[in-house]
């Protein structure tokens, strides 16, 4: 069975998106594994990293995202999920990701949340609106060695649709107040719905982005995180630079990771990230 990391934070702009992917095209391109990619983000950023704009667009005309899952788990006599079309094979504007494969977001994920907490019980009380996303994907979770799931930046009903098959998840932030703010929030909220489905949820860690060496704050901040007792936080550091907002075009295409992300400090960063992950569970 495949390890799922949904990949959360409530603050938006903390680099959530682009340490998702970097790290699924990290375990790809250098640790040789096979990741499906999840974006259950409505602002479908990296669905849009990994295929462009124009192949999205096609697929969400066609009704290959997940909104058209979670479409047809309310309306089931309007709409279809059909997994295997929906599953975009070996994505990656990075040639040495053989293995890395993409069930897109669609922006109207936006408009089906709501109507996701009035979803019909079903007979049985079979219908769980938390429990859609598990149920679609559970046929080909075998294929995968491991799943990264791009979480809105709240806990509403499609977060936890991400969290209910989670293995483990990871808090990215930039080291400032408010960035860090809701963090206590998440863990607990976390804690709490894993509690209410019998299901453990491993808080894997907080991972820092945008890091500034020279500014106090981010220092202080830092050093404040490494005494956080209910998540850990892993080594691996991703520092503000161009190369992060340059990683996110798609019409360039690259060899290798190094040359997306960055031949010293970031290549490093998500190497290390995932070598943690890797290790933390192969030791098992």
């Amino acid at each position: 069975m495949a390890i799922v990391i949904p990949i959360i934070n409530l603050k938006g702009g903390v680099a959530k998106t682009t340490t998702s992917v970097g790290l699924a095209e990290m375990l790809t391109s250098d640790f040789k594994k096979k990741v499906l990619f999840i974006d259950l983000d409505p602002q479908t950023n990296a669905t849009v990293m990994l295929i462009g704009e124009h192949k999205w667009k096609d697929l969400n005309d066609q009704g290959y995202t997940m909104a058209r899952l979670f479409e047809s788990a309310l309306k089931p006599e309007e709409f279809t999920f059909d997994l295997k079309r929906t599953v975009q094979k070996n994505v990656s504007n990075i040639i040495s990701c053989e293995n890395l494969d993409l069930i897109p977001s669609s922006l109207n994920l936006i408009n089906i949340q709501d109507d996701l907490t009035r979803l019909p019980p079903g007979k049985f009380y079979t219908n769980n609106p938390y429990d859609i996303l598990r149920k679609a994907i559970q046929p080909t979770m075998n294929n995968y060695d491991y799943i990264i799931i791009d979480c809105p930046p709240n806990l509403g009903v499609i977060t936890l649709n991400g969290l209910r098959i989670a293995t483990g998840y990871i808090i990215p932030t930039i080291p400032d107040v408010l960035s860090t703010y809701g963090i206590p929030q998440i863990i607990n909220r976390v804690n709490d719905f894993a509690g209410e489905i019998g299901y453990p949820i491993e808080t894997l860690g907080i991972v820092i982005t945008k890091y500034r060496e020279t500014s106090n704050v981010h220092q202080t901040n830092r050093a404040k995180l490494e005494k956080e007792i209910d998540a850990p936080l892993f080594q691996s550091v991703f520092k503000d630079n161009n190369q992060m907002a340059s990683a996110a075009d798609f019409t360039m295409e690259y060899g290798t990771f190094r040359q997306k992300w960055g031949y010293s400090g970031q290549f490093n960063a998500f190497y290390n990230l995932a070598k943690e992950i890797v290790e933390r569970y192969e030791r098992r």
